[in-house]
């Protein structure tokens, strides 16, 4: 039997090996803590859990879903209103909103929706897996832009070959960025709009932390930059800000024929999310805020304990004012694997090694803050009596 080529590309997904290797760990025995997997163990907020409930009971919501790939025209509207008071960007709800099966659909189908094979695409290194994934499968060819420290993790747009900018037919963004936690700029928005115009690049700008950011940081939308439409589409999720990584839904939204041709894929690959979750997603963005600022509270106290343990042992960094990761240096001396392998064996606690994200991951891991109180503490624990 043929297996298609194209898989033989695409390195094992990060964090399906995490979780085997964790899932072994522990039918060994062994009480294993993972702080490798961004996914939130608080609750989905009992509004939405009711709404779903109700809109699942009514039978004409058990047909296939209302406007299909399109999402339900209140759920775009609702989108609209949403993105116009956190963000002061206008959106037309009827073609430059695209609901979404979770934003990592998105992903794949800006890809399937703009790339030729043979085609370049960039992003970032360090940068989420997903995405060279994405561009491997439809035959496009990655290209690696690195982000470092030096630049506040901003690709620097001058140091992009100009021949390789001529080939480029679209670039991944995504800040605040995983796994770095930076943060971007309105100044920066402006010369990602510049750069595509002058080599006529579609953005996918990947904005699913959009509002876990902390102190004096903005929330941003690529969209509110002059000019961003033209250019590009932002994807954005309801998993982060309400808890709900599975209830798989978010949002494509932005340049109208770039929605357009996503939609289109779409039509053709999936019959759209079920009613009942659109509804809860409604009740969310117009009711359930408050777990916004909620969550930032329970991620910012995590936060200060794994920067004053890690300071204990010698390892000092900035924190990062985005997302619920910290992207923290290695030891001296130690390359990202070591460090990790040594975290595992030694403690039994899983961390992401930097270079699962790309070459410039090297000497960083990441730590997720997505888990209970209780086993962070007992993590930190076990992490301070090994390097103490």
């Amino acid at each position: 039997m043929q297996i298609a080529d194209r898989l033989s590309k695409i390195p094992p997904y990060l964090f399906m090996e995490l979780r085997k290797k964790i899932a072994k760990a522990r039918a060994d025995g062994v009480d294993v803590i993972s702080l490798a997997i961004g996914d939130p163990v608080e609750p989905t907020p009992r509004g939405i859990i009711r709404e779903l409930c109700l809109r699942a009971r009514d039978p004409e919501n058990h047909r296939y879903p209302t406007d299909e790939e399109k999402g339900m025209l209140t759920f775009r509207q609702e989108i609209a209103r949403w993105y116009r008071e956190r963000y002061g960007v206008d959106l037309n709800p009827a073609d430059e909103i695209l609901g979404l099966i979770g934003s990592k659909e998105g992903v794949h189908h800006f890809v399937l929706a703009t790339i030729n094979p043979g085609d370049t695409v960039l992003m970032t290194d360090p940068g989420y897996p997903a995405y060279r994934a994405s561009i491997l499968m439809a035959g496009g060819e990655p290209y690696s832009v690195p982000i470092l420290v030096k630049n506040n993790y901003l690709p620097d747009f001058a140091d992009i070959p100009s021949d390789v900018a001529r080939r480029a037919k679209g670039m991944f963004l995504n800040y605040p960025n995983n796994p770095t936690g930076a943060c971007a700029t309105r100044k920066f928005f402006d010369e990602v709009v510049a750069f595509a115009r002058q080599y006529d690049i579609a953005v996918c700008y990947d904005n699913p932390y959009s509002e876990v950011v902390f102190d004096d940081q903005e929330r941003l939308s690529f969209l509110s930059a002059r000019g961003a439409k033209e250019v590009g589409v932002e994807l954005n999720s309801l998993s982060k800000p309400y808890n709900m990584t599975g209830w798989r839904i978010g949002m494509a939204l932005g340049n109208k024929d770039i929605i357009a041709a996503i939609s289109k894929v779409k039509e053709n690959t999936d019959s759209g999310v079920f009613n009942a979750i659109q509804y809860a997603a409604i009740h969310a963005l117009k009711i359930e805020n408050a777990n916004i600022d909620k969550m930032i509270k329970v991620y910012k106290r995590r936060r200060r304990l794994v920067v004053s343990t890690l300071r204990k042992i010698g390892v000092r960094f900035k924190p990062p004012k985005g997302t619920f990761y910290l992207w923290v240096p290695t030891p001296k001396g130690m390359s990202s694997l070591e460090f990790t392998d040594r975290l595992f064996e030694k403690t039994h606690v899983v961390v992401a090694a930097g270079t699962a994200y790309g070459k410039y991951g090297e000497g960083y891991i990441r730590i997720s803050l997505t888990v209970p109180d209780d086993r962070l503490k007992e993590a930190m624990q076990r992490i301070e009596r090994e390097f103490s």
